[in-house]
């Protein structure tokens, strides 16, 4: 029985919110590996483009529910994503038409427009907060469990209660749902097919009679629906606060460089790395362990190995044992 307490509580508090966040980050450095591997650049605005996606939805969930509009169980900001999702990508696109275009066509080293990207990360960041103001903001409505600690323990008359919530359960299906249609789109669409090909080799792609500039326009707009639709699943499952996806920008980086940059395989086996790290290393382990362990041996301290104040510390050691031991990520992609 007690081993069952065990399993219950390392699913309630570790297993299930890793797969929730690994979901997220997923998603995120997706983003940050299709711009790496075919516009060949290191997107630092990519965290407040999440931001700004994320603010429409709230923006648009608010107008809906005003209007006495909802999705039964469900999370309103659902009925909002698509509109949030055109939002987002007409400023990626007007974005690269008035600033990275210019360089492209300049030819311009990539560390260049990483800075560039840098100048669009803080203008972003500046017009969000402006707008939505830097405080917590909670869009979140429907049911909130899809079951709650009180039904888990009637039902299995465990010690230990299981809680899911909707958000979590929400993101993991929405997460597979998105990355199985753009490995569909990218190996069965002919603009998949020569988006690949760019990305594999430039010179040879532009021979074929590929054009860049309708490659690039598709990669922001996959960018930006990925990107919003991570945004917005972090901000249900957690809260919406502008300066957060600021934040996150190095646990999605640590992803996207953990599987291998340019690598969309990579990308998502890095996510879930780095939020089970993130997520393992910060927990207190006393529970679990009271139910594992004999009295006699029964820790008195939390056993965490880390406060979660440093969450994003582990996910930076990580990037940093990955740079140097093995530049190419898991999964073999372009070295940073």
């Amino acid at each position: 029985m007690d081993f069952l307490n065990a399993i219950v509580a390392l699913s309630n508090f570790v297993l299930i919110p890793a797969i929730a966040y690994g979901s997220q980050l997923a998603l995120g450095a997706l983003g940050v590996t299709l711009i790496y591997g075919i516009l060949r650049f290191s997107n630092f605005a990519h965290g407040d483009t999440m931001a700004f996606g994320a603010m429409l939805a709230v923006l648009i969930t608010w107008l809906l529910q005003s209007m006495g509009v909802s999705f039964g169980p469900l999370p309103t900001a659902l009925l909002a994503l698509p509109f949030a999702i055109l939002g987002t990508m007409v400023l990626v696109l007007l974005t690269d038409r008035v600033v990275y275009r210019f360089y492209r066509e300049q030819k311009a080293k990539p560390v260049i427009l990483v800075i560039v990207s840098m100048g669009v990360m803080f203008i972003m960041n500046g017009l969000v907060r402006f707008i939505i103001g830097p405080n917590d903001q909670r869009f979140s409505d429907g049911e909130r469990f899809i079951i709650s600690v009180r039904e888990f323990k009637a039902m299995t008359g465990l010690k230990e209660g299981l809680a899911i919530k909707t958000t979590q359960g929400i993101t993991v299906v929405v997460a597979v749902i998105c990355v199985a249609l753009l490995f569909w789109y990218l190996n069965r669409t002919r603009t998949g097919k020569s988006m690949r090909a760019y990305s594999d080799n430039e010179d040879l792609a532009l021979l074929s009679g590929i054009n860049p500039e309708r490659v690039v326009m598709y990669t922001w707009l996959i960018v930006a629906a990925l990107a919003t639709t991570a945004g917005v699943l972090y901000g249900l499952d957690k809260s919406f606060k502008p300066f957060v996806y600021f934040q996150l920008l190095l646990p999605i980086f640590a992803s996207a460089i953990v599987g291998g940059l340019g690598s969309p395989l990579g990308a998502i086996a890095g996510g879930f790395v780095i939020a089970f790290s993130e997520v393992t290393i910060t927990y207190a382990w006393k529970k679990v362990l009271k139910y594992m362990l004999p009295e006699s041996l029964e820790p008195s301290s939390l056993v965490q190995l880390l406060s979660t104040d440093y969450k994003f510390a582990v996910s930076f050691v990580i990037l940093i044992v990955v740079l140097l031991f093995k530049p190419t990520g898991l999964f073999k992609g372009k070295s940073v």
